[in-house]
């Protein structure tokens, strides 16, 4: 890995054949390349200052010992400044699209019951005459199965806002410094 590539967080975090932040990731065996990748920030972070010989020498040496992801990630985790993980954005952007359902059903139903109780009130339980409030049913339902039927869209198109934010953030403030 190059050491410009090494200056941003998500390079960082990138480099990992397996995110090691994911729990399902950290039993899994490391690398050669996992511990090379930790030894490499490790000595970056003591040439910045950030760790002292003893601090440095003593998570090297955890680091060549390390058998899996999960004991590599706590070495450098105050190191590097943290992205969600994958996991993380895939929750973030399911819990919009539950949003947006829930607010679309909502929009149905309110508006719906409202409407048909003021024409019941007009009109009594007889549905002689102009039944304005399936207009209203219409117009709240189209939007509500739109909402329902592009559950993959949305959950994708809010993934890639959260990464395209997460990556600016990450450019805006550079690991080093």
């Amino acid at each position: 890995m190059a050491s410009d590539d090494r200056t941003r967080a998500g390079a960082v975090w990138a480099a990992f054949a397996h995110d090691p932040r994911e729990r399902a990731h950290a039993g899994l065996r490391a690398s050669d390349a996992d511990r090379d990748l930790v030894t490499g920030v490790l000595a970056a972070a003591y040439a910045d200052g950030r760790l002292d010989r003893e601090e440095h020498d003593q998570r090297s040496e955890t680091a060549a010992s390390a058998r899996t992801l999960g004991e590599l990630a706590p070495l450098v985790v105050d190191l590097v400044p943290d992205t969600a993980t994958s996991s993380e954005l895939d929750a973030r952007a399911t819990e919009l699209w539950r949003d947006r359902r829930r607010n679309a059903l909502v929009g149905f139903a309110a508006p719906s019951l409202i409407c048909w109780a003021i024409y019941v009130a007009g009109n009594g339980l007889t549905l002689d005459g102009y039944l304005w409030p399936l207009i209203v049913m219409a117009a709240t339902g189209a939007h509500l199965l739109r909402t329902l039927t592009s559950g993959p869209e949305i959950r994708r198109e809010e993934r890639r806002r959260l990464e395209k934010q997460q990556s600016k953030a990450l450019r805006k403030r550079p690991w080093r410094g």
